[in-house]
């Protein structure tokens, strides 16, 4: 970092190509999603497997809580009220997260989805096992994110080395 510490410091020697835009970090995967280098393949297999294992887990803890339903005997309308609200959040977390990982969401909206997506966590964490599979969640969207900034960028500085003649003086 620089003096100031809000900037990084670039390596004596760098060209401008270090002052150009940097790619944003993944979760778990930090910016090895640009290259595929630094273990991105195994990762990936670790993402996967720890999401998969996640959501395994979680639909054994529900599976414990539908039986305690079943052993207070509160009713099987209750009981199907339970099953059928986690499904529906289940099902509607998996599409949002899904839908996440190719365009960025509105914050009010996401806020407002807080909840829903608290008690779909296994369609999240499902939704990150199958975009694992493929891909870093959520590479598409920085990699277009990214390259867009690196076209502007290289739109700008092209545009700035023009003749010195044309330039203005201040």
């Amino acid at each position: 970092m620089s003096a100031d510490d809000s900037t990084p410091a670039t390596p004596a020697g760098s060209t401008a190509e270090a002052l150009g835009p940097r790619p944003e970090p993944l979760r778990f995967f930090g910016t090895t999603w640009l290259n595929h280098d630094t273990g991105y393949t195994a990762r990936r297999i670790a993402v996967a497997a720890g999401s998969l294992a996640a959501a395994v887990a979680s639909c054994l803890v529900l599976r414990l809580a539908h039986q305690g339903l079943q052993i207070a005997a509160i009713g099987g309308f209750v009981t199907l009220l339970m099953v059928v609200m986690f499904a529906i959040c289940s099902a509607m977390a998996f599409r949002h997260t899904w839908d996440g990982f190719t365009r960025r969401h509105d914050p009010d909206r996401q806020a407002s989805l807080r909840g829903l997506l608290a008690v779909g966590f296994v369609g999240s964490l499902l939704a990150y096992f199958f975009r694992s599979l493929t891909e870093a969640p959520g590479e598409k969207l920085h990699r277009e994110e990214y390259e867009e900034a690196r076209k502007q960028y290289e739109k700008r500085t092209t545009r700035r080395s023009g003749n010195p003649k044309n330039r203005r003086r201040a």
